[in-house]
């Protein structure tokens, strides 16, 4: 989870106005509008709350007063409503807790986020809020917020970090950064080092305290050996790079010329579905190092079964494990990729195909799709299950569905394909047998109904033609009525 501070707007608050219409596209819900007045509540028009708060921001010292966050997780990793709770208590760190704020959620990214849009100027003393660093302040809001309500605790997981055995410095700076965490020398005491997550140091350590392990005879080494070489047969070695410009992307030219051309230049990984289904088994994570414009010359593996962190060389040489390709992807592409569950060969073949119709100015390779038998958590199943059979019933006037796509696979099966929540299954399983079978024959139903309709229809015309036509006969009688003129006569 992370959080971004947008730059401070003027008194005309347009991150209310901003909000208000993601919630009329349908994008955005407000979730939560807390410390307004009763006058200003839910049912009341962006204007009004605009105007509330500009009333109360309303300091000569203060020319952009609207404070403005965003709180996003990656993917669907937490509900609208986490967030939510994740945010209030954000703005209780951050000093807002008695302030007037508007919380929305927004939905038309692949990441879950929330807006919150409040004011700079305290309703109550009518001073600024102080917003002294601000940006390094809000990691630490969000930090603690964490801690408080899921129990991340970043010293208990340093602590473990630091307790892995490591040959090198530049293991344990490999071991850090896999890990979220920066580790740079102290230029105010000479052999110290600080770590650092988000800007905010979280210790710092004397050289003295790193302790070295060169043990060579290790058991564990053989045993990560073999299953080396026994997990490259069964999936793909291809490894092929990821280039991340998301930084670059959101810079503004002048951020970008300030900075330089080195810090606005792509990062680069290099991934493969051998390294991902390592870590997901074993634990075992591998970690390339390249040179910039190059193609790795090694790489550290971490053990995290037995918090030890090794040279790659010592266990397997790089090129007898890898096979590096030429191929590209964006970092966001690639992460969105990563998170379909991909259970078989089928269903990598439906989403390969479903991807490349979607991306087509991208080349997707299959090896850049990752077997994923992991099952998604139970309630974004049910989200899937509900989306998919509502755009079912109502198949013929949603062509245009953006989410959803329904296709066939090589084995004859009906696959529905989700993009929000990266989901792909067979259309069966997620929407039942009966309203399977009215999907694949929807036209022997109608067919059957308008058959029978136009039977009665028919019979109904015959009779009324028939009646017609007796009524207006003059010889021939109903045989009903020359019956009973016949009983009549008999009487007499």
């Amino acid at each position: 989870m992370i959080v971004k501070i947008m730059k401070p707007s003027g008194s005309s608050f347009p991150g209310v106005n901003y909000n208000d219409k993601k919630v009329n596209k349908g994008t955005g819900e407000l979730m939560l509008m807390k410390n307004f007045p009763s006058f200003i509540n839910e049912a009341s028009s962006q204007k009004e709350v605009r105007d509330y708060l500009k009333s109360i921001s309303k300091n000569e010292k203060v020319k952009k007063p609207q404070f403005h966050a965003v709180i996003s997780t990656k993917f669907q990793e937490h509900s609208k409503e986490e967030l939510t709770k994740v945010a209030e208590n954000f703005m209780d760190e951050m000093g807002y807790g008695n302030q007037p704020f508007i919380l929305v959620f927004h939905k038309d990214t692949d990441n879950n986020h929330v807006h919150i849009v409040s004011s700079r100027v305290d309703k109550q003393s009518g001073k600024k809020i102080n917003d002294s660093y601000e940006r390094l302040k809000a990691q630490k809001a969000l930090s603690s917020t964490m801690e408080k309500l899921y129990g991340l605790n970043i010293s208990t997981d340093l602590d473990k970090l630091l307790n892995y055995r490591i040959s090198s410095i530049n293991q344990l700076e490999t071991l850090l950064n896999r890990n979220g965490y920066k580790i740079n020398r102290n230029t105010n005491v000479e052999n110290f080092y600080n770590i650092l997550k988000n800007g905010v140091v979280q210790r710092t350590l004397s050289g003295n305290q790193i302790v070295f392990d060169n043990q060579k005879n290790d058991k564990r080494a053989g045993q990560i050996k073999a299953i080396l070489k026994k997990y490259k047969e069964l999936y793909s070695n291809k490894v092929f790079k990821v280039e991340d410009n998301r930084r670059k992307e959101s810079m503004l030219p002048q951020e970008r010329k300030a900075e330089g051309e080195n810090h606005s230049k792509a990062k680069i990984e290099f991934e493969s579905e051998l390294q991902k289904k390592l870590k997901d088994v074993f634990g075992i994570d591998i970690v390339f190092h390249q040179k910039e414009g190059l193609k790795p010359f090694g790489y550290t593996l971490i053990d995290h079964k037995t918090d030890r962190v090794y040279k790659g060389s010592d266990i397997l040489k790089m090129n007898e494990l890898f096979e590096f390709t030429t191929e590209t992807l964006d970092k966001k592409l690639f992460e969105v990729l990563k998170d379909y569950n991909i259970r078989n060969q089928e269903s990598k073949k439906i989403l390969l195909e479903f991807l490349q119709k979607q991306y087509p100015g991208t080349e997707i390779k299959a090896f850049m799709l990752f077997e994923n038998r992991g099952k998604k958590d139970l309630e974004t199943y049910r989200k899937v299950q509900s989306e998919v059979k509502e755009f079912i019933r109502n198949y013929k006037n949603t062509n245009d569905e953006k989410n959803i796509t329904i296709t066939i696979g090589e084995d004859g099966n009906r696959y529905a394909v989700h993009t929000r929540f990266h989901y792909i299954g067979e259309l069966q399983s997620l929407i039942g047998e009966k309203e399977y079978q009215k999907f694949l024959n929807p036209l022997n139903v109608s067919e059957t109904l308008t058959d029978i309709k136009e039977e009665a229809e028919l019979n109904k015309a015959v009779n009324e033609m028939l009646f017609e036509w007796m009524k207006n006969s003059g010889t021939a009688n109903d045989p009903a009525e020359n019956a009973l003129k016949k009983r009549r006569k008999k009487r007499r």
